[in-house]
C-alpha cells in the first residue's frame, strides 16, 4: 500500500526532533502528517471529596491550558514545513488513552511513536497498546539512532513462521519489495513440518522472492541470550534500516501483556521497528 496519511503521536512540550522526523517522513512520501498532541489526566486524589475535587480541577485546567499552549506552537511550527498537516491536542483519562489513541489511528496508514516518547513513559505505554491492539494498523516504532524512512534500503524481517510475523510482512510489502535487501531472521529455528518447515525460512523466502530477487536467510544461535537481544544485534551488524516483526500480546481485562521480545523492542532498540499485532 501507499502511505498518504501518516499519525504521529506526542507529548506536551516533547523534544522536536520526533516531529521533525516525522515531517521529513512525510516528505519523503508526500503524505499528509496529523500529530495528537496528549496530556494525559491525573489521576483523581483519594481523601476529602470538597477539597481535593477543587484542587484536582484545578490541577486538570492547568494541564489543559498547557496542552492548548503546545497545540498552537505546534501548529506553527508545522505551519513552516510547507507540507500537508494538522494538530490536534487530546486531554485523556489514563484508563482509557490507549482505546481513545487506538480508534483515531485506524484512520491512518500507519502510526509513528517517537524515541522521545520513552521520557513519558506512561504517555508511551498507552499509546503502543492502542496502537497494537486497538487499530488493525502497522506502528512504526523510532529509535533514538536510526533515521525513518519509509523507503528502507535494508529490511530486516523477524520470522517465526507466527500469525502476527505474517501479517507484519503482509502490512509491510511495499517496503519489502522496493528494498535492496531483505533479510530473513530467524533465531534458533526448528525444522518442523508444521511450524517453520523443513528447511526453516525457506517458504516465506520463497514467497518474497516473487517480488525481490535480493531475499536471503539468516539462521541465528542465541547461545542463552535473548531473543530481542540477538535480534537487535544483527540488524545493526547488517546495517538494516528497518525491523520488520510481529508483536506478541494478549488481553487481560483492561491490561494488555507483551511477549518477551515485543517488550524488548519496544522498550528500546538501535535499528526503526515496523510492528503489527
Amino acid at each position: 500500500m501507499s502511505y498518504k496519511s501518516i499519525l504521529a503521536i506526542v507529548g506536551v512540550d516533547q523534544d522536536e526532533r520526533d516531529l521533525h522526523a516525522a515531517v521529513e517522513l512525510c516528505r519523503e512520501v508526500a503524505a499528509h502528517l496529523s500529530v495528537v498532541v496528549v496530556q494525559l489526566a491525573p489521576p483523581p486524589p483519594m481523601g476529602d471529596a470538597g477539597v481535593i475535587a477543587t484542587v484536582w480541577l484545578e490541577q486538570s485546567r492547568t494541564e489543559q491550558e498547557r496542552l492548548g499552549a503546545d497545540v498552537v506552537r505546534l501548529n506553527e511550527l508545522l505551519s513552516q514545513t510547507g507540507i500537508s498537516c494538522s494538530v490536534e491536542g487530546k486531554f485523556l483519562a489514563m484508563a482509557n488513552a490507549g482505546d481513545d489513541l487506538g480508534e483515531r489511528a485506524r484512520y491512518f496508514d500507519i502510526t509513528v511513536i517517537g524515541s522521545a516518547l520513552k521520557f513519558d513513559p506512561d504517555l508511551k505505554s498507552r499509546a503502543v497498546d492502542g496502537c497494537l491492539f486497538n487499530s488493525a494498523r502497522p506502528m512504526l516504532l523510532a529509535s533514538s539512532k536510526g533515521t525513518l524512512s519509509l523507503r528502507p534500503k535494508t529490511v530486516m524481517i523477524a520470522w517465526d513462521s507466527s500469525l502476527e510475523a505474517t501479517r507484519a510482512v503482509g502490512a509491510a510489502l511495499d517496503l519489502i519489495i522496493q528494498a535492496e535487501t531483505v533479510r530473513v531472521v530467524l533465531v534458533d529455528p526448528k525444522a518442523d513440518t508444521r511450524e517453520n518447515g523443513e528447511e526453516p525460512g525457506a517458504d516465506i523466502a520463497r514467497y518474497l522472492a516473487r517480488y525481490s530477487a535480493a531475499v536471503s536467510i539468516d539462521q541465528l544461535p542465541s547461545m542463552g541470550r535473548p531473543v530481542a537481544e540477538v535480534l537487535q544485534q544483527h540488524a545493526m551488524d547488517i546495517s538494516a534500516d528497518m525491523i520488520v516483526m510481529g508483536a506478541y500480546g494478549h488481553s487481560r481485562i483492561r491490561e494488555r501483556i507483551f511477549g518477551g521480545v515485543t517488550r524488548s523492542m519496544i522498550e528500546g532498540t538501535a535499528v526503526p521497528v515496523f510492528m503489527v499485532h
